[in-house]
């Protein structure tokens, strides 16, 4: 297992009548929305069936309402950040047999999710086409741990390419990781990564969001001038996600937008 991610199509099942599948992730550091992953396995509990007719209706009815599906039908905000790699939204099932024709072999679920529909109907997806699924679990509105940087820099460095990756509307997390693929993979410096943090991509800066890009801004002000990498500067304890939490504040209107109108994940 190596740090900060699995690949989900190596996990061993164990299903449990018709509409329960336990996947057990193997041990690693995997980080879900707030906290390691613990060192025993444990069950990811997936509540859609998608061996019957009507167990994959009503999986897929799920997805297109509660997960606002219906919105990604003729958009899926797609760029390709290098030859190698493409960076989107959720992509509907039709869409990775799309996605793979284009020449595309690993997915990236940035995510997490394992018991939504949207996942479900992923995997599935994957299986079928033999894609291969990556789970790498990014929060919008917190800094990332120095594991899951460090964590991003080695699945950049081992995947098989060419790649897509994706969040939900492929602007936020799909934002942060471009930057650090960007800098990582491509060898960008930090300030013209950070382009991949932008509004053209639908990224509100100004929201709770927003503290995705105070990240950077941090390196950029603190330890950029004393000559240290952005590397260096995570792996030393000048790195503290906590503070820096509590130091962003957001907009008031910017909040307002990301959190009450467009609701984004």
């Amino acid at each position: 297992m190596r740090r900060g991610f699995h690949c989900v199509n190596r996990a061993p099942e164990l299903r449990l009548g018709a509409s329960v599948v336990l996947q057990f992730a193997e041990h690693g550091d995997y980080e879900g929305l707030a906290k390691p992953f613990p060192y025993s396995a444990q069950p990811i509990l997936t509540p859609f069936d998608l061996t019957t007719q009507n167990g994959r209706t009503r999986t897929v009815l799920d997805y297109l309402w509660n997960d606002h599906a219906y919105l990604r039908l003729g958009f899926q905000n797609a760029h390709w950040i290098s030859p190698e790699l493409v960076r989107t939204n959720q992509p509907w099932p039709f869409q990775f047999r799309q996605w793979k024709e284009k020449g595309v072999k690993t997915i990236i679920n940035l995510r997490g999710g394992f018991d939504a529909s949207f996942y479900a109907l992923e995997r599935d997806a994957c299986e079928r086409l033999g894609l291969t699924l990556i789970d790498f679990t990014v929060t919008s509105r917190e800094v990332p741990s120095r594991a899951r940087v460090l964590g991003a820099k080695e699945m950049f460095d081992t995947i098989e390419y060419p790649a897509l990756m994706h969040c939900k509307s492929g602007a936020d997390r799909a934002g942060i990781m471009s930057v650090l693929y960007s800098h990582f993979r491509l060898g960008q410096p930090i300030r013209e990564a950070l382009n991949q943090l932008s509004l053209s991509y639908l990224h509100v800066k100004a929201g709770k969001t927003g503290v995705l890009d105070y990240v950077f801004e941090r390196y950029l002000a603190d330890a950029e001038p004393k000559g240290m990498s952005f590397t260096d500067w995570v792996e030393s304890d000048a790195y503290d996600p906590v503070a820096m939490k509590a130091e962003f504040r957001a907009k008031w209107w910017g909040t307002i937008l990301t959190e009450q109108m467009i609701k984004r994940e």
